[in-house]
């Protein structure tokens, strides 16, 4: 579902599932059982000062004498702990653009605090991991492979060497179910999910969730589709294993859905049209990929983009193929989408 455009699809063409890589019932409908934390209540077991162990989305049970302290993780899932009071040590992954700002994927992290080992794909310093001594690597996964986001394959090895990996997994299922798994391993790590702005984050998500149920009940024939651009191609992307156009297509969000056989060059995540086809399905919303691996609309000037109905009409909004996962950053992501739906005009 993440797609980076310099990546070639055999990297796993999730850099993909985004933006045309990638844009995804109810509130309960969460958890399939995958991946449980240890214990039959799905809590992950330790204290800050006794034995920890955690069980990932792998179903791998990482055991450590304590709570780790010397964490990295790349950079959406560092952003989601730093939103529950945790503070790691380096990240890996988009976390400063080529402008020296914040990227957006790095959330509300002050990275002036944070060691960064690569900030591109495929780039990891082992050295510089070596000397935060790890005790923990936390990474997403966008295949049902276990493969840990953004380590590089050629290097794996070496990393896994230095501390063991937890993945969190963000492929093939709706939001809830990652958000549910941040939040267990955030409170196993230690953060208080008891705190105001953790509990009231969460009851904004909820109602955000009921409002966009709502504004898709309203507008049933209103036409969403998720779009990613780059210099020489536009990405339509499907709601399957993407888990935020899971999630909002289960809440009843009407979305253009390209067929199978289209988005087979996508591995099952978008379909690639050339500009001059750019024009191939009817939307009245267009929702673009935020990353800066895409081409951001603003910056769009192909004579095509500029004529959709959507794009005319203004009806054009930001998505996050790759959301921070925590209740507070996905509200966002909700209450643009459900605004966008109870403004919208039929022009597809």
């Amino acid at each position: 579902m993440p797609h980076a455009r310099s990546t070639p699809f055999s990297r796993r063409g999730l850099l993909a599932a985004g933006g045309a890589l990638g844009l995804g019932a109810a509130l309960a409908a969460c958890g399939d059982g995958k991946g449980e934390d240890a214990g039959s209540d799905g809590q992950a077991k330790g204290g800050e000062s006794g034995p920890w162990s955690f069980t990932d989305d792998r179903g791998t049970t990482v055991k450590l004498d304590k709570v780790p302290a010397n964490i990295v993780a790349f950079t959406g899932a560092a952003a989601a702990l730093y939103d529950y009071g945790i503070q790691v040590k380096g990240v890996f992954g988009p976390t400063r653009t080529t402008a020296g700002k914040v990227d957006v994927q790095a959330g509300d992290m002050d990275i002036s605090r944070v060691t960064i080992l690569g900030n591109t794909w495929g780039q990891f310093n082992i050295e510089k991991y070596a000397a935060l001594a790890p005790d923990v690597l936390i990474s997403t996964m966008f295949d049902d492979a276990g493969t840990l986001w953004y380590v590089p394959e050629e290097s794996k090895k070496k990393i896994a060497q230095l501390a063991p990996g937890v993945g969190v997994s963000v492929y093939d299922r709706q939001l809830t179910q990652p958000l549910q798994r941040m939040w267990k391993l955030a409170e196993s790590l230690g953060a208080d999910m008891k705190a105001a702005k953790v509990t009231d984050a969460k009851k904004r998500f909820e109602d955000a969730s009921a409002r966009l149920r709502a504004a898709a009940k309203a507008k049933p024939g209103v036409k969403v589709m998720a779009g990613s651009a780059s210099d020489q191609l536009f990405y339509v992307s499907g709601t399957d294993l993407s888990i935020d156009l899971e999630y909002f297509k289960a809440l009843g969000v009407n979305f253009v859905e390209p067929p199978e056989s289209a988005k087979k060059q996508g591995g099952g995540w978008y379909e690639s049209l050339s500009w001059e086809n750019v024009d191939k399905y009817k939307a009245d919303i267009i929702m673009m990929d935020d990353r800066t691996s895409a081409v951001q609309p603003a910056d769009i000037t192909k004579a095509t983009w500029k004529k959709l109905p959507a794009v005319k009409a203004g009806q054009v909004i930001a998505r996050s193929p790759e959301p921070v996962l925590s209740y507070d950053k996905c509200v966002p992501l909700l209450t643009g989408l459900a605004e966008a739906l109870e403004k919208a005009e039929k022009v597809g």
